[in-house]
């Protein structure tokens, strides 16, 4: 099996992520540095790809001879040992020189490397994951050992150097895809999970509120395996003042945040309530992908023309999530359902799709060509690069001077180009500015 060696300075994360990687607690954790000293070795099993990995101690600089030095020797073993070197930053701290003077080491080292930030969860620790492009590592793949999150961008990483293709069982025929049904309540979200699985799984009636607690329920359809989170119905934040109804809430805004896919079920009745858009709100700010679910469509199927009348609806009320699927249903008659899981599996692999550097720059070329940035008290604002830091969902990093004074109507026109031309309907897309530093700017004020 290949080697795979986990260095970076202390704290960093290698004993945590060197637990996730073998699915057990071998090493020692602890917010501590240094906990590590030895080597330790674990045999991973990642979708399929199956190679042997070495946690190591932290490197840091020491005095020959002295304990700290001989942990530095160790690291440099299993460097040497090591057929992929697996350098890890901490993305909350960001690059530090500690961890460029290390990457310069490894990069002598004439080892193949995957970049890895660390603690990349949630948005304040992508910043991080950006400025690890400094590194001359290659492009950083965020991650969060902790949390497990990332890796499906390592897996993908990883492919090239194994000479089998991972395992489909491992990363998709095994692992349910997690579905969330949410919306208002009595939108019909126990009786359309009902209807999925065949079962009278759920509590249901015509009372409003029956559902207290997100039930999760493993189902397949067409032998997929998927996990379908029933929700309790979320209603205006003033109006929830139950404690009870407060704690049914945070368990559906949970349900949310751990989903890939959300249906956002609307009343065909009354669609597109103010309510409504806030839930879709809530989820895009989520990051999750979203397919409409239109049910109760048999009560107001004999108009014609209404499908089309309430996707142009969502367009223009909902554009952050452009695109997406809407499907007319009625979880009661069993109608539509084939047609809403299809849409479920189609926004589940556009969220997780890449797009490559090369494609990207190729775009935006042609798309600043066609309109140019503004120029800010007379200087032009230059994008020079465009890379995808990560999917689910998809997230680009663009790179120039004078970002931070684009202005949010360029923003979208740029966000709207990625949408159209690699096909990203219904998804968020999350798009992160990186200013070059001016190294003459220190200068300019002391000369003044």
């Amino acid at each position: 099996m290949p080697t795979v060696a986990i260095i970076g300075r202390p704290n960093v994360g290698k004993s945590t992520l060197f637990n996730r990687l073998v699915g057990q607690r071998l090493a020692l954790v602890d917010d501590r540095p240094g906990v590590t000293r030895d080597r330790r070795e674990g045999e991973a099993n990642l979708a399929g790809l199956e190679f042997r990995v070495i946690d190591t101690a932290g490197l840091e600089e020491a005095e020959p001879g002295s304990l700290s030095d001989r942990m530095r020797g160790q690291t440099e073993a299993a460097i040497d040992e090591a057929d992929l070197v697996f350098f890890l930053i901490d993305a909350r701290a960001g690059v530090l020189p500690a961890d460029q003077t290390f990457a310069e080491e490894v990069r002598r080292s004439g080892k193949p490397v995957l970049l890895l930030a660390n603690k990349a969860e949630g948005r304040s620790g992508l910043d991080g994951a950006y400025d690890a492009f400094s590194l001359g590592l290659g492009d950083p793949i965020p991650i969060s050992a902790e949390h497990g999150e990332g890796l499906g961008g390592l897996i993908e990483a990883l492919v090239p150097f194994f000479d089998e293709e991972p395992g489909a069982g491992a990363e998709r025929g095994d692992k349910p895809l997690r579905v969330a049904i949410v919306g208002r309540p009595n939108a019909g979200k126990s009786t359309l999970v009902n209807r999925l699985i065949g079962s009278e799984r759920l509590l249901t009636g015509p009372e409003a509120g029956i559902t207290r607690d997100t039930i999760s329920v493993d189902w397949r359809w067409q032998d997929r395996p998927v996990r379908l989170f029933d929700t309790a119905g979320l209603r205006k934040r003033a109006r929830v003042e139950d404690k009870l109804e407060k704690l049914s809430v945070a368990d559906a805004l949970r349900a949310i945040r751990f989903a890939e896919v959300v249906v956002v079920l609307l009343d065909a009745t009354i669609p597109f309530e103010k309510q409504d858009l806030s839930i879709v709100d809530l989820v895009e700010s989520e990051g999750r992908a979203i397919v409409f679910g239109l049910n109760k469509w048999d009560l107001v199927a004999d108009r014609p023309g209404l499908l089309k009348e309430l996707q142009i609806e969502a367009e223009r009320l909902l554009p952050q999530v452009r695109g997406a699927a809407t499907v007319p249903l009625s979880g009661l008659g069993g109608e539509g359902l084939d047609r809403l899981m299809g849409a479920v599996f189609s926004a589940a692999e556009i969220w997780s799709r890449r797009v490559p550097t090369a494609r990207l720059n190729a775009w935006l070329s042609e798309a600043v060509a066609a309109h140019a940035p503004p120029a800010v008290s007379g200087r032009r604002i230059k994008i020079r690069y465009m890379t995808q830091v990560k999917a689910r969902p998809p997230h680009f990093a663009i790179f120039g001077n004078q970002l931070d004074a684009l202005p949010k109507a360029y923003t979208r026109y740029l966000v709207n180009g990625l949408r159209e031309s690699f096909d990203l309907p219904g998804v968020p897309i999350r798009l992160a500015l990186r200013t070059g530093k001016n190294p003459f700017e220190g200068r300019r004020r002391e000369r003044e």
